[in-house]
């Protein structure tokens, strides 16, 4: 098996995490406001990773350099815009809104692709992609239309963030190790959201989240959040997108949200319409195609460093 081959199955493993534990997620931010719950997440985690660096690749933290701390700044900043524009958004719009918007990232990365690591967009990259957004139209939209409201502009703003988080990890990934470059990223969105939650919730939620920490949901929300989806989800990203195009990268999470119906359907007591089931067939085969086509030369991956 190659190793393009095994990038794509490691980060299918990723949306899979992200979409089962969903539901785990949303039932947290529910008692702990999101900006607080993000700060708890992303601080705990770069704390995991700078832990197992510590412990097993000590030798990586010798090819930290200024340039490394700034590129994690730049792919922090666009994770964390990505979460708060999402959270923003769903004050204002609908959940199915939110869902379909932020997925419009996977036709947003190929076009960064091209820009940024000058990746040629085939035309099964093209057709996938549009082929995912159909999918998430119908999964979303099940018995119902697609209608703008004031929230979705916010939306879009965390699509665009995400696909370039997705993007931009192309480009710096090949230049450094995954672990400290996520450990960077991760550090910096958790500081981001720590300024966010007391600017825009003050200092209460922070100062009492000692207390809410220790309630059993709440818990197993944050040790699932700070490992698996976070820590090791980004880690596996980062390492992967040494090996695979941003454009497979984004058609892959687009596999998210089945994984998040089919974890509803087990435990949620939720049901499966026609329109959806044929939604997730659509996201299914577009990842099936982008992962079996032909992959066009990653000339961005392969060149050295270019700044």
């Amino acid at each position: 098996m190659t190793r393009s081959r095994i990038a794509d199955l490691s980060l299918l493993l990723v949306a899979m995490m992200w979409g089962s534990t969903f539901l785990i997620v949303q039932h947290a931010v529910r008692v702990l406001p999101p900006l607080a719950f993000n700060s708890i997440r992303f601080t705990g985690a770069a704390l995991l990773l700078a832990l197992i660096t510590a412990v097993f690749y000590r030798h990586e933290w010798k090819k930290l350099s200024w340039r490394m701390v700034g590129h994690s700044l730049l792919l922090g900043l666009f994770l964390f815009m990505g979460y708060g524009f999402q959270t923003m958004g769903l004050l204002y719009t609908t959940t199915s809104n939110t869902g379909f918007i932020t997925g419009l990232s996977v036709v947003l990365v190929p076009f960064l692709s091209l820009a940024l690591l000058k990746h040629a967009i085939s035309r099964y990259t093209w057709f996938s992609a549009i082929l995912a957004v159909a999918g998430l139209y119908l999964l979303t939209f099940t018995g119902s239309v697609f209608s703008l409201n004031k929230g979705d502009g916010l939306i879009l703003l965390c699509a665009v963030a995400f696909a370039l988080q997705v993007a931009y990890t192309g480009v710096y990934a090949p230049r450094y190790p995954a672990l400290p470059l996520a450990t960077l990223q991760l550090a910096f969105v958790g500081l981001f959201s720590i300024a966010a939650s007391l600017l825009v919730d003050g200092t209460a939620p922070l100062a009492h989240s000692g207390a809410l920490i220790l309630k059993p949901d709440m818990l197993w929300a944050l040790l699932i959040s700070i490992g698996p989806t976070s820590a090791f989800a980004f880690w596996i990203q980062t390492a992967c997108q040494k090996y695979t195009t941003p454009s497979r990268v984004a058609i892959i999470y687009a596999t998210e949200p089945v994984f998040a119906v089919l974890t509803g359907l087990a435990f949620g007591g939720e049901t499966l319409g026609i329109s959806a089931g044929f939604g997730c067939l659509c996201i299914l085969a577009a990842m099936l195609m982008a992962e079996l086509s032909p992959e066009p030369a990653r000339n961005g991956v392969l060149q050295q460093d270019r700044n």
